[in-house]
């Protein structure tokens, strides 16, 4: 046993600057728990104070009516979920739950759209909300579905500093979570945001009936990217009524940690983001996460269409914890 320890050591120390492959991640991955996270601790203590978490607000800025079959998701018009769709919030309304958010000790506010992909005509309804959330002091992010490098370009020229277009889970599992976009699509948006001069926001979904080697996989895709993404939100599936995957099997949390501390071994100054799920995890699940490197959560009571923990919630875990607002 000392010897797979040795090797998985070996392996963190030297992998983290190269090319992974999925053996090597699945050497690291399937360690004893307690090692596992240890290492994931250690790397996260070279890049970042272990007990300052980054708060994050998201809103949906456009519901509901997006082409996209994405079995997981209560806003494509594919799936019988009951949500109607709304036209894309005024600018106004826009500012005034971000200046909540600044005001709640948030830091971010991400701005969600439920598009396949912007519209000419939305592009500089888009760019002018960019801006105005921007001139408020906030980290800004957007996911509007995919970009071609004209919308990328603008988009970075307004001043939003992360795109999020999650790739969801591993290339060989995608065909069976969606049809109606290839897993290729969503690296080429990737591409565009970076040569766009944005920062990357990119993660997955784990709990869709994957197995242990699709979720290994994910985060090599990931972190094999020609500049990982500086922000990686690990989402556990939160079924829904009317969609495909509404009885999926939940993912045990002892597996969620270890794709957690995986992926900050494989990543190690990207943030690492608790996103959705957060609501049907404890208090002690929560707190191995953040030991395993999770250092950013999502924070208000709705997450696009789902519920999320309360402030006060977050608040007394964060004090039961030490840990402090980034």
């Amino acid at each position: 046993m000392l010897e797979v320890r040795d090797e998985a050591a070996a392996i963190v120390t030297a992998a983290a600057p190269e090319q992974w492959t999925s053996e090597r991640a699945r050497t690291v991955y399937r360690l004893p728990f307690n090692d596992l996270l240890f290492r994931a601790q250690s790397v996260h203590r070279q890049h970042f104070d272990p007990n300052r978490v980054q708060l994050s607000r998201l809103l949906n800025i456009k519901t509901g009516g997006c082409p996209e079959d994405c079995g997981y998701c209560s806003q494509s018009s594919h799936h019988a979920t009951g949500l109607a769709a709304s036209k894309l919030i005024d600018v106004e309304a826009i500012v005034a739950e971000a200046r909540k958010a600044k005001a709640g000790g948030a830091t971010r506010y991400c701005m969600g759209a439920a598009w396949r992909n912007p519209k000419p005509r939305d592009m500089d309804a888009v760019v002018e909300i960019v801006g105005a959330v921007k001139a408020l002091g906030l980290e800004t992010c957007m996911t509007l579905g995919m970009l071609d490098r004209e919308q990328a370009d603008r988009l970075s020229a307004a001043g939003l500093d992360y795109y999020n277009h999650n790739i969801d889970t591993s290339e060989s599992y995608y065909p069976k979570v969606i049809s109606t976009r290839t897993f290729a699509d969503r690296l080429e948006t990737l591409e565009h945001v970076r040569e766009s001069g944005m920062k990357v926001c990119c993660g997955g979904i784990l709990g869709m009936g994957e197995s242990e080697n699709d979720r290994v996989d994910m985060l090599v895709t990931l972190a094999n990217l020609p500049e990982p993404p500086e922000s990686v939100p690990i989402n556990m599936l939160i079924p829904i009524a009317g969609t495909p995957l509404a009885k999926s099997d939940p993912i045990g949390p002892i597996e969620f940690v270890r794709v957690v501390a995986l992926a900050r071994i494989m990543m190690p100054s990207s943030f690492v983001r608790l996103s959705a799920g957060r609501s049907a995890m404890t208090d002690e699940m929560q707190a191995l996460c953040f030991f395993a490197g999770a250092n950013s959560i999502f924070v208000g009571d709705t997450l696009l269409t789902a519920g999320n923990p309360e402030d006060t919630a977050d608040r007394k875990l964060f004090d039961r914890l030490g840990l402090q607002a980034l």
